[in-house]
């Protein structure tokens, strides 16, 4: 007798900091990232799509230190250690690393669109507007509202230096939030050319990366770590003192920028970047859009190192969570593939963050728990000819239908709809199709009534606004 072999169950399971989606989260998402499309083509951005791997050299170098560290490497295809050597080995991971990968996963959309302009220059219309919707990816610790593989909406105008464009993401995502219908949220702006400024005045000059990418932790670690951090990068101690007005300024926008104005009198740059806020929130009084969500934050740093002018954040205020929205002016991320003085500014919606802040302020509507708007119940026989007949003309008509595939008792078939949020059920029995009617049943009241198969297209399309 021939032995059994025993196979070995391995428990499924999925890398930390990603996720399975299944139809009700979808459905959800779908209904985030289509609210998201319309406003951004009703402000006439155009999609674009870029590859998940990116050559290592476009993507290196464009985050800061911390960033690059963060980059997911890809290993070479085949024996990717054969062109190496034991003193590869010996030089380190780093020095190792550019040996056996040569690709890595995109660490945001901005770079990748950076080199795709630069590659398409002579195919696109300057300034150029684009929107796009995909995953990206960061080798970071999983965490609440922190993932390893998630969803990045970015709109992006490349080619002006006009601050109407910063002005029109301002209004963008009132539009986003709008739509959605979170209405408590905060947009922080701030200049990397104040910044500049402040390091100018405490003495500083050159070190403006490292006294980005401290601050931006200000509400991470507090005040007293990143005056640690500061003195630790070079920073002398006796001039951070002079950041405690920093640190604590509070007041209106206008009040804000009085303080500024004083403090940084004598630093051209700073000056400048005074200016371009002043010039941008006089942009957005001109339009229709309310601008008392929009707050002055000068510890407001954003750690990507490419940013040259405006910065901007978007945090919920009813829920504890980080940025849900994030970015700001580049004035030559192309220069390094080659294209001098084009300037851009764009920004980023975080899906993910955007859907969990919804899901706890239970702000998706009913209808956005199924595709489906209407199942036809199935009960065999001679009934299956008028339910698939009837099952096509609600499709034709542009209705998401679908019909039992089991001759079922009705409590099943209605439980199936009603696990599913699908709203109608048309009942198609011998009684009804004797009496050319149709039984709806609305799941939601409980109501049911009949109606002729024209009656019964004729409300469904009311109920479910599409129109002819």
């Amino acid at each position: 007798m021939p032995k059994t072999e025993l196979i070995k169950v391995q428990k499924p399971s999925i890398p930390k900091g990603s996720r399975d989606f299944g139809p009700d989260q979808m459905i959800r998402r779908n209904y985030i990232l289509d609210n998201i499309k319309k406003v951004f083509q009703k402000y006439g951005f155009a999609p674009i799509e870029t590859p998940t791997m990116e050559n290592l050299s476009v993507l290196t170098g464009k985050y800061g230190d911390e960033g690059d560290q963060l980059l997911f490497k890809v290993l070479n295809s085949g024996d990717f250690l054969s062109k190496t050597k034991q003193e590869d080995i010996d030089q380190g991971s780093k020095h190792l690393t550019n040996k056996i990968s040569e690709k890595g996963l995109r660490y945001d959309l901005t770079v990748p669109f950076a080199r795709f302009v630069v590659m398409h220059q002579n195919d696109i219309t300057f300034p150029f507007k684009r929107y796009q919707i995909q995953p990206v990816w960061r080798a970071d610790r999983p965490q609440k509202g922190r993932y390893r593989e998630f969803y990045q909406c970015d709109v992006d105008t490349i080619g002006t230096d006009s601050l109407l464009s910063e002005a029109e993401i301002i209004l963008i995502i009132n539009d986003v939030f709008k739509a959605l219908k979170l209405n408590d949220y905060s947009i922080k702006i701030n200049n990397r050319k104040i910044l500049t400024g402040i390091v100018e005045i405490i003495g500083a000059h050159g070190k403006e990366a490292e006294f980005c990418v401290a601050i931006d932790k200000l509400d991470k670690i507090g005040k007293e770590k990143v005056l640690e951090e500061l003195i630790a990068k070079g920073f002398q101690e006796e001039k951070t003192g002079l950041l405690d007005p920093i640190f604590t300024l509070t007041g209106n926008n206008d009040e804000k920028i009085e303080f500024l104005s004083k403090f940084l009198q004598d630093s051209e740059i700073g000056i400048k970047g005074i200016n371009e806020l002043k010039e941008i929130l006089n942009y957005t009084q001109q339009y229709r859009a309310a601008t008392h969500n929009v707050e002055i934050d000068i510890t407001l740093a954003r750690g990507l190192s490419y940013y040259t002018g405006a910065i901007i954040e978007v945090k919920p205020t009813s829920v504890q969570m980080g940025s849900i929205c994030g970015g700001g002016r580049y004035d030559n991320l192309t220069g390094v593939f080659g294209l001098s003085g084009v300037s851009g500014v764009g920004i980023s919606f975080g899906v993910d963050r955007i859907y969990d802040v919804m899901t706890e302020l239970e702000l998706f509507p009913d209808a956005a728990s199924s595709t489906v708007q209407v199942l036809v119940a199935n009960f065999g026989n001679e009934t299956l000819s008028a339910s698939l007949k009837i099952l096509d003309t609600l499709r034709h008509k542009g209705i998401n239908a679908e019909v039992y595939p089991d001759n079922a008792k009705m409590k099943k078939q209605f439980n199936y709809a009603d696990k599913k949020g699908i709203k109608y059920v048309l009942v198609i029995g011998e009684e009804e199709l004797k009496q050319n009617q149709y039984a709806l049943k609305n799941m939601t009241t409980g109501d049911q009534e009949k109606y002729t198969s024209e009656e019964l297209v004729q409300y469904l399309l009311s109920e479910t606004n599409i129109t002819i």
